[in-house]
Order: C-alpha cells, then sequence, then structure tokens
C-alpha cells in the first residue's frame, strides 16, 4: 500500500460542504456575525461514500454572536467558535480542529457594510495502522499479516496552528433581498502536514470566493442563489446552487418557510436540496448524487448525504441600543 502516497493527497483538501452557505466560519471568518439575530448556533453533518472502502464523515459546530458598542450605530464586532472532526478510509485518518474568530463590520450606510474577519486555531491530525495491509506482507505467493510493514512512520498524529483572513462586502435591500460577497483565506502559513519528519509536506492555503445572494420574487417566494469558488493547491473546484424560499405559513409566531433547491459541484455532483425553517429553527438536508468516473463502482452511486441545522437568538432591545442597519 502507498499510503504515504494516499495521506499527502489527502492533507491537500480540506472540509467542503455542499451546503457551504451553512457552515460559514468554515469559508470565511468575516461571515461571523452576519447573520438576523444576536446569537447563532450551528451543527453540520456530512456522511460521504459508506458502501465503498473509504468512507468519508465529517461532523462540526459553531457558535457565534454580535458584540454591539454602546455609543455608536455604525459599526459592531462579532466573536465565533467553530469546531470540526473529519475521518476517512480504513487508516482512520482523522483531523480534529478548533479554532476562534473575530470580525469588525463598519456601518457605511443602510444598504452597505463591510466586515473583516480573523481566524486562529489548532488542529491535530493523524492515523491508526491497525485495520492496514502493506506490500511487503506479500510473500508472493500469499499474504503474512505477521510480516513487519516495512513503514517507518516519525509520528501517527501531528499538531499544527490554523490561521485565517477574511473580507466580507454585504449589499442590503431589505430583509428578503441582500447580497454577500467576499473572500476567506486559511493556512496563512502553510503549516507542516508530513507524516515523516524529512518530508516536504505543507498544507495549501485554502482560497474561498463566495457569492451568496437573495432576491424577493413573489409575496411568497424568495430566490436565493450561492456560488464558491474553492482552490486549495492542484486542488479547485466550484460549487453553485439555486434555492426557492416559500413562505408557506406566515402566522405571527408560526412562521414557517420550506426551501427547495438543486446544487452543482464541478467536480461532478448534482445535489438536491430541502430545508425547513421554522421561527428560528433551520434545519437543511441534502444528498450528493455522484457522476463521476468514480461511479464506476456500483456502491459509490449512494453519493454523499448532509445534515446542517441552525438555531438563532434575538435579544429584545432598548430603544438606546436599537441599530440603524441590522444585519438580516
Amino acid at each position: 500500500m502507498l499510503i504515504s502516497l494516499y495521506f499527502n493527497k489527502i492533507s491537500a483538501q480540506d472540509i467542503h460542504y455542499s451546503q457551504f452557505y451553512n457552515s460559514p466560519q468554515n469559508i470565511n471568518p468575516a461571515l461571523v456575525g452576519i447573520f438576523n439575530g444576536d446569537v447563532r448556533v450551528m451543527g453540520n453533518l456530512r456522511d460521504q461514500w459508506r458502501w465503498v472502502p473509504v468512507p468519508w464523515f465529517t461532523f462540526g459546530a459553531s457558535y457565534d454572536r454580535k458584540i454591539y458598542p454602546k455609543k455608536s450605530n455604525n459599526h459592531f464586532f462579532s466573536v465565533g467558535a467553530n469546531l470540526f472532526h473529519d475521518r476517512q478510509g480504513d487508516s482512520k485518518l482523522n483531523l480534529s480542529t478548533l479554532n476562534v474568530s473575530g470580525s469588525y463590520s463598519h456601518i457605511l450606510n443602510k444598504n452597505n457594510i463591510i466586515t473583516g474577519g480573523l481566524t486562529l486555531g489548532f488542529s491535530t491530525r493523524g492515523f491508526d495502522t491497525q485495520d492496514l495491509t502493506w506490500d511487503k506482507q506479500w510473500t508472493g505467493e500469499v499474504f503474512d499479516p505477521t510480516l513487519p510493514s516495512g513503514e517507518n512512520f516519525d509520528g501517527q498524529r501531528i499538531y499544527f496552528l490554523e490561521t485565517g483572513l477574511g473580507l466580507n462586502y454585504r449589499l442590503q435591500k431589505d430583509s428578503r433581498t441582500k447580497l454577500d460577497l467576499g473572500a476567506g483565506l486559511y493556512h496563512l502559513i502553510e503549516p507542516s502536514a508530513g507524516f515523516y519528519d524529512n518530508e516536504d509536506q505543507v498544507l495549501p492555503m485554502n482560497i474561498n470566493l463566495i457569492a451568496i445572494g437573495s432576491i424577493q420574487a413573489l409575496d411568497i417566494l424568495d430566490i436565493q442563489v450561492n456560488v464558491m469558488q474553492q482552490m486549495q493547491g492542484e486542488y479547485a473546484e466550484t460549487l453553485v446552487g439555486i434555492l426557492g424560499n416559500i413562505y408557506a405559513v406566515r402566522t405571527r409566531g408560526h412562521e414557517t418557510n420550506v426551501h427547495l433547491g438543486m446544487g452543482y459541484r464541478t467536480s461532478g455532483s448534482y445535489i438536491p436540496t430541502v430545508a425547513i425553517e421554522y421561527g428560528q429553527y433551520y434545519a437543511g438536508i441534502s444528498y450528493d448524487i455522484d457522476n463521476t468516473g468514480f461511479n464506476k463502482f456500483e456502491q459509490a452511486k449512494n453519493g454523499a448525504f448532509e445534515l446542517h441545522f441552525r438555531y438563532t437568538i434575538t435579544n429584545v432591545k432598548p430603544l438606546s441600543q436599537f441599530k440603524v442597519c441590522p444585519i438580516y
């Protein structure tokens, strides 16, 4: 088994949710605090290729909130924390990360806001050789698992610093018509990610270019368009999606929206998506239908399943603290 080659290939890619717009701290630290409300809690889960020998499982959670200054209505601060765990393959190659982020938003006027954000965190990556087999355990006639692997790793776990920087521009007409344009950069210092001391393997900078927009099409319908270009080393991919947000129930206190849409990943996946939003609760589910060459394996057609959850808290503010330009 060319396990070192496998590790090098995997270490060149970060997690990549199809519903990237439901995991903002993973794509741009400047999206911390950019939401309608004061406190936001989110959970994410992705289960990919479960029926082939290299299943890929990711889950994460995040928290962010706004901090309003007492003597100014033209800016605010936001802070957040984000953690995720990613595991794949027979080697149980895994990545665990805890990040903290902060952002500063300047309100240019009632329709325009610009935000800058920073991320600092800690990651650890490791693997387990217990379920692995090796080429040197083949005698030429039979496989003998008692033979040594011939590999000499300097360690099965590494640790490194996470860094990130982001910028976002919000154009906002009202609560239903808005546009976010931004860029997020991660692994600014490109930390070492190899399992051999003499291995020149770094984690390439991850660049995300994002456009997330929504427009009111009808009294009961909004159209949301999501686009992200993600680049990391030799890896480059574009995700595009469109969602219809249907205002199914508009009774005060029982507002219910239904989101229906389709996305596409340029590596060759179609992504049908359904979400329900009830008051301050949101749950979205999507399914990647793999249409790549990997689909020559019958089991791979099961694709990837994603589930995203969000809960938002909006505080009632005194009139003296009312913001002239709330984030919708």
